[in-house]
């Protein structure tokens, strides 16, 4: 049996994926910006608590 493909990581997914990734270019703003228009509770992958 080969692993699986998806390894979790929390560092690697919220510097990929997090808030301050997405307000560092102008096109991650617009996502911000669309998800707070259309009423999201989540923005963007935030810190769980582990």
């Amino acid at each position: 049996m080969s692993k699986r493909t998806y390894q979790p990581k929390r560092k690697k997914r919220l510097r990929v994926h997090g808030f301050l990734k997405r307000m560092a270019s102008p096109g991650g703003q617009n996502v911000i910006k669309a998800r707070r228009a259309k009423g999201r509770k989540k923005l963007s992958v935030s810190v769980g608590t582990k």
